[in-house]
């Protein structure tokens, strides 16, 4: 496949980690660019990337074969419509900015081939997880672009209907947190147990690292995990039994469907 030219519409934290996987992995610095309205910025790219950056989106998007919109949700609309005149037809939009759907980008941007995603703050260290939808509009070639540039920051899955994305959300996107307070409560509950703060933290920590590696490096799946650990009669089923009694996974199925509610419900209202 032949590397497309990417333009980066906005230049924080994701399209960094973004620009410098895609560096990492022997795209040419010649073939990204970005803009930022902040000079400190883009001088801090130029020098740790090599690539061209620019105070004008337009000027960004310019020859891109691919545009990343990069920028926070509440900008969208706005970054969007001043963008519009200088768009060429058959450039790939990727979106990367949570609770923008296809249609609002369509109404701002004018109908257009766009791949949404959702991917995670683990892929600012290369560990991300990032569910994509396609409208109607990407060709296969495009897809490709677009699975190549999320897969530079850690794992790319398709999604069928843009309606999953909800879900991505709940599942990956806000997923990060809710194992930081794990590894929370676990240290708490440590140090209640009589261990030093420090010495529980790293042992949470350090569990729930080695635990996710079992997981994505296994060839059964998390239940069977689960079950090799928990020997009858023993410590882990005691503890097991007590998450479960007291509702835990009726409590994740909770919190979850909440997340992706609210996820319907952000892109109803930044959509607008």
């Amino acid at each position: 496949m032949t590397t497309p030219r990417i333009a980066f519409i906005g230049a924080g934290n994701m399209a960094a980690s973004l620009i410098g996987g895609m560096r990492a992995k022997g795209v040419p610095a010649s073939h990204v660019c970005a803009s930022a309205p902040s000079q400190p910025t883009r001088d801090r790219l130029a020098a740790e990337y090599g690539i061209a950056m620019h105070a004008d989106n337009a000027k960004a998007a310019e020859g891109a074969d691919v545009i990343v919109l990069s920028i926070k949700p509440q900008m969208m609309k706005s970054v969007c419509q001043a963008l519009q005149p200088s768009l060429k037809p058959g450039q790939l939009i990727v979106s990367v900015a949570a609770g923008i759907t296809c249609q609002s980008l369509a109404n701002w941007l004018g109908e257009r081939p766009v791949v949404r995603c959702m991917p995670n703050t683990p892929s600012l260290l290369g560990e991300g997880a990032s569910g994509l939808y396609a409208n109607g509009s990407v060709s296969q070639e495009q897809r490709d672009q677009a699975e190549q540039l999320l897969g530079a920051v850690g794992l790319a899955v398709w999604v069928d209907t843009e309606a999953q994305m909800d879900a991505v959300t709940a599942v990956s996107g806000s997923g990060p947190a809710y194992f930081f307070l794990l590894i929370e409560a676990m240290t708490a509950a440590g140090e209640r147990l009589g261990l030093p703060h420090a010495t529980a933290a790293r042992l949470a920590e350090q569990t729930a690292l080695g635990a996710a590696r079992m997981a994505v490096g296994s060839d059964v799946d998390a239940a069977e995990l689960r079950r090799r650990v928990a020997s009858p009669a023993g410590t882990t089923e005691a503890a097991i039994k007590t998450f479960q009694a007291e509702g835990f996974e009726a409590l994740v199925n909770k919190a979850l469907g909440a997340a992706a509610a609210r996820s319907v419900e952000l892109a109803e209202q930044l959509g607008k």
